[in-house]
């Protein structure tokens, strides 16, 4: 029986790789989106190229209030495409950027960090937690800037350091359902994150390059395979862990 993997924000960048790396072993997947339907559908497509099963959910993570609607929705679609009431990985990707100085930071880029970054994990998990399989995985995004710190980005990664205290408390309270539950904390991604800044303006992208021990910025498929190899039977025994992958930045 195929593995169904739930990747959050999946219908571009990091979490579209993660979701085609995921369908290259052998996984079926939900993809979500918030808005990006047509690019949603293109990933189901791919992944149905790639043997799979899939189908797209619209998903805004930072709505909090809208989780009940979507859990009902992830069950109707569970038991339609797969005749199962359960899924077995959750991956909490889903994101975006604000970047100010502290002095700077208004409360609504504020909260709405907090809103998507956190919260958003913290209930979206939660609500789902009657769905996920026993022997399952979570996975949750955070980022590098929560080890090195670069100007303007205090609440996000402040947001991120919260994941992670998240992950190990998830990690303890899921471990008698056999459930592990670890960090992946990319390094600077050519996405279009914030605007796409680090792909398309080339001295933020040398700026991150210079910090990186490999001498440049990933690439989404530098996070989606290593997200597919930690969902693997191989690593069943890594637990409550913040895996940094970043081609080691600011060492």
């Amino acid at each position: 029986m195929s593995k169904i993997s739930l990747v959050t924000g999946s219908s571009r960048g990091l979490g579209r790789s993660a979701a085609l790396a995921l369908a290259r072993h052998g996984h079926d997947v939900v993809i979500t989106y918030q808005s990006r339907e047509a690019q949603a559908n293109e990933v189901v497509a791919e992944v149905e190229q790639l043997s799979g099963k899939a189908v797209a959910l619209q998903l805004d993570a930072g709505n909090v209030a809208a989780f009940p609607d979507f859990s009902a929705r992830l069950q109707a679609a569970l038991a339609r495409t797969w005749q199962r009431d359960r899924f077995d990985h959750l991956v909490n990707n889903a994101g975006h950027g604000e970047m100010a100085p502290i002095a700077d930071m208004r409360v609504e880029a504020f909260d709405k960090l907090v809103d998507v970054h956190f919260k958003g994990v913290f209930f979206l998990t939660q609500h789902l937690l009657p769905l996920l399989a026993d022997g399952g995985r979570i996975v949750n995004l955070s980022s590098g800037l929560t080890r090195v710190s670069a100007p303007g980005w205090a609440a996000y990664a402040a947001a991120k350091g919260a994941v992670e205290v998240l992950t190990v408390y998830l990690a303890k309270e899921l471990g008698h359902r056999g459930i592990a539950v670890n960090t992946v904390a990319p390094g600077a991604i050519e996405t279009d994150f914030l605007g796409g800044a680090v792909r398309d303006t080339p001295e933020f992208n040398k700026a991150f390059a210079d910090m990186t021990a490999l001498g440049r910025v990933g690439v989404p498929d530098d996070i989606g395979p290593m997200i597919a190899s930690l969902l693997s039977e191989d690593n069943r025994w890594v637990n409550a862990q913040r895996i940094e992958v970043s081609g080691g930045q600011g060492i």
